[in-house]
């Protein structure tokens, strides 16, 4: 009787002596989840505020493409020999074709961050229920490991101990929950990895949009200054031009005025030989007087035609000079537009445009 008492008692001791180590063991693990689910979590929330940083450089990026694309738009209403494919346009081709690289990099790691943010989500899910699991057989072992036969609501379970409801054992509940663990450990890993990779990709994007930037603002800066030199070259030509057409026109005008004043002299040459023709008989003498008289009028029309050939050179010259002057104007016009353009517009739009603070995350 004493035998099978002390065996009784002997069992029982084992079997609670067994529960705290399983209570310990159970803790042990319990605690390492909780631990790995804290940092699974404050790693998923990091990620979570760099892909809100990535979205923010992603959308930062639309301002200065638009101005680019704008600059583009405006450069497109350059006129005559202006409307050329120049520095600053490749520049600003260039430009936008970085932008948009950028845009789709961004765009490329924020679909890989979505795929990283479930897969933490998931490790995150096994994580909480294994812990949910061992909170619960926590208590159940504890209540286990404090029940004595003078406990409350023992009861009998007719056949309770042929029925095995375990699904697993000692290594592979210890394997199961190690599993658990390194795989979130893995996940973390790819996580604090990608959070580099977005800050190394987002800083690399902000330098890039900066250099793109300042080396469009000074393409455009140096195509101002060349065709500010341009106007001042044509306004110096033109004023040039315009000088000599006044010139021209005074020297029209007395060319026009010298023959003009031939023409009294020629009447009376003319006058006197018809004159003369009316005198009777042997008295229609080629005298010196008539000599001189043909001669005057053949030096008169020579003069005169020697100045009206002066005058059709002169005329001509005239002609070319407006010609010059009209093309002059057409192109100081177009370097007046281009001008306006370049640096009131692009470079003044540019100018506006905070491109400091939106490259800063």
């Amino acid at each position: 009787m004493r035998e099978t008492d002390e065996t009784t008692a002997g069992g029982q001791r084992e079997s609670g002596r067994r529960l705290g180590e399983r209570l310990t063991d159970t803790t042990f693990w319990r605690n390492e989840v909780r631990g790995e689910l804290d940092r699974l979590i404050a790693e998923t929330s990091k990620l979570q505020d760099a892909r809100r940083g990535i979205q923010k450089a992603i959308d930062d990026i639309e301002g200065p493409l638009h101005i680019a694309q704008e600059c583009l738009y405006h450069r497109e209403k350059r006129e005559g020999i202006d409307l050329v494919h120049d520095n600053a346009e490749v520049s600003l081709l260039r430009e936008i074709e970085l932008y948009r690289n950028s845009q789709k990099k961004l765009k490329c790691l924020n679909e890989k961050i979505q795929v990283q943010l479930t897969n933490n989500r998931a490790a995150q899910h096994e994580l909480e229920t294994d812990v949910k699991s061992k909170d619960s057989a926590l208590g159940i072992d504890n209540l286990c490991h404090q029940l004595n036969n003078f406990s409350k609501g023992i009861n009998y379970y007719g056949g309770i101990e042929k029925f095995d409801p375990t699904v697993s054992n000692t290594v592979t509940w210890a394997e199961n929950s190690n599993r658990i663990v390194q795989r979130s450990q893995a996940e973390r890993g790819k996580s604090a990895q990608m959070r580099s990779d977005i800050e190394n990709l987002v800083n690399t994007c902000a330098q890039e949009v900066w250099d793109a930037w300042s080396a469009t603002n000074s393409a455009l800066a140096r195509r101002a200054a060349e065709t500010l030199e341009a106007k001042s070259k044509l306004q110096m030509h033109l004023h040039k031009i315009q000088q000599e057409i006044f010139e021209i026109e005074k020297y029209i005008e007395l060319l026009k005025r010298s023959i003009l004043d031939k023409s009294m002299p020629m009447k009376v040459a003319h006058t006197r030989l018809e004159a003369r023709t009316h005198r009777k008989d042997v008295e229609l003498c080629r005298d010196s007087a008539q000599d001189r008289l043909m001669i005057e009028v053949l030096d008169l029309q020579h003069n005169i035609e020697l100045i009206h050939r002066k005058l059709q050179e002169a005329e001509a010259q005239h002609q070319q000079l407006l010609k010059t002057r009209a093309n002059l104007e057409s192109d100081l016009h177009s370097k007046v537009n281009t001008l306006f353009i370049d640096r009131e517009k692009c470079i003044g739009m540019r100018r506006s445009f905070p491109i400091t603070a939106t490259i800063k995350y």
